[in-house]
């Protein structure tokens, strides 16, 4: 056993057991437990919250979702309303045309009546004009004056007649 008190090796292994001992009595031991402890109620607390912000993160993302798509349908039933209404006002644009079409056309074929029975009227009434130049004419030339009194005398009668 002298051999072990000659040896530094011993003696460093002595020391360092005594050091121990000496931290042991100290409780150093319970410092460092504490500290350890205190340092994985850290980690663990760090954990919760990243976990936590995870959690909070993951839901934001899903509203951001949900309203994207939301976003999407509004958009998609925009359009789909917009579609609807150009529809609607082209519809409308061409039963407008139609009707004025028709309305102009009406209106055409009434100015080309009326423009007929003008004519028709004054054909009429220069027809009755020659009509009345002609027999004129014949009864000056082939009528004797008392013929022709008589005539106009009978007229006036019938005309009296015809007024009252």
């Amino acid at each position: 056993m002298s051999y072990l008190l000659q040896d530094t090796s011993f003696w460093a292994f002595a020391g360092l057991i005594i050091f121990f001992a000496i931290l042991w009595r100290a409780g150093v031991h319970k410092a460092v437990a504490k500290g350890l402890d205190g340092r994985a109620d850290t980690i663990r607390n760090e954990l919760d919250e990243a976990r936590r912000l995870r959690e909070e993160a993951q839901e934001m993302l899903a509203k951001f979702e949900r309203q994207q798509r939301e976003a999407a349908s509004e958009a998609e039933e925009m359009i789909r309303k917009a579609k609807q209404d150009a529809e609607f006002i082209r519809e409308n644009a061409r039963k407008e045309l139609a009707d004025r079409i028709e309305r102009r056309t009406a209106l055409a074929e009434q100015r080309i009546a009326q423009a007929e029975a003008q004519a028709a009227k004054d054909v009429k009434a220069l027809a009755a004009d020659l009509a009345v130049e002609a027999a004129a004419k014949i009864l000056t030339d082939n009528l004797t004056k008392t013929q022709r009194n008589a005539l106009v005398k009978d007229a006036a009668g019938e005309l009296a007649k015809r007024l009252n």
